[in-house]
């Protein structure tokens, strides 16, 4: 039996801190243990890894992903009323796990951690889908990180894995399979959490590849795939009549139909457009 299994049930952690969920900073606790285990083991072998851990709230997640073997866990927590309990979880595990009280989206966590580096975390539903964008979209690829298992409002997940044809499909789709390897691992009801949401959440599993699925220039398809969605009822060459006034020749030289809209184009087709577009 190790150190983090003398520790208090979840429950009794809540309790004994006074840590009622709020919904300002997106909480919905998840605290039955099997269930976060069985989160972290959707990480793959954390042994010889660094995780970094976004809003780790009482630490369920957290003793999953150091039960898994991790070799140290970077916890950043907005919410000083989590501090105390993800202390006894250090406590337990010395050494292990590091606790930085801050905002995600303003912490640079390449200064606390060293590769290879995994990001496994229940995201705050109110900062998850932008951490995600600034994951998919560093300024050098590969990124920081090998891989992703992050849990998202159902609907988010399925934006993620979206193919063409849905409406599900869009952006995030294009940003998330252009570079990564995207799948739903799990599905979790909303009684899973306490409060219970009033939304089914997911857990989507990315997996950073070596190289884009296909050629292109981040900035010139990240622009092109805005435009398109942005106004994804219009036909492309409406919607993308600001990249220039040539724009349907380009459509045409990139394979796609002036008339198409932007929820039939597959990624390729993207990818292809924004290489026309850059000639220019």
């Amino acid at each position: 039996m190790s150190a983090l299994d003398d520790l208090p049930p979840l429950s009794r952690v809540i309790a004994t801190h006074g840590l009622s969920a709020r919904k300002a900073l997106g909480q919905n606790f998840l605290l039955d243990l099997n269930l976060t285990s069985k989160i972290a083991r959707q990480a793959g072998d954390l042994t010889q890894c660094d995780v970094l851990e976004v809003g780790p709230g009482p630490g369920g997640l957290t003793r999953g992903l150091l039960g898994m073997g991790a070799r140290r866990v970077l916890a950043v927590e907005k919410d000083a009323r989590c501090l105390p309990a993800l202390e006894e979880i250090a406590a337990a595990c010395p050494g292990r796990l590091t606790v930085i009280e801050g905002d995600a989206l303003a912490i640079d966590p390449l200064a606390h951690l060293v590769p290879p580096i995994r990001v496994a975390a229940n995201l705050p539903y109110n900062i998850g889908t932008e951490l995600l964008v600034r994951w998919l979209t560093p300024d050098q690829w590969p990124p920081f990180w090998q891989s992703l298992t992050l849990m998202f409002q159902r609907e988010v997940a399925e934006r993620i894995v979206a193919q063409p044809g849905g409406k599900a499909y869009g952006r995030l789709a294009i940003l998330a399979q252009w570079r990564a390897d995207a799948r739903i691992v799990m599905s979790l009801p909303p009684e899973a959490f306490t409060p219970a949401p009033k939304v089914s959440s997911a857990v989507v599993h990315l997996v950073a590849r070596p190289e884009p699925r296909f050629p292109a220039d981040p900035k010139v398809l990240s622009r092109v795939v805005a435009l398109a969605f942005n106004q994804r009822r219009k036909m492309l060459r409406a919607a993308l009549r600001g990249l220039g006034p040539d724009i349907e020749d380009r459509l045409r030289a990139a394979g796609l139909s002036p008339t198409d809209r932007a929820e039939r184009v597959p990624l390729e087709g993207f990818c292809a457009l924004a290489r026309q577009i850059a000639q220019n």
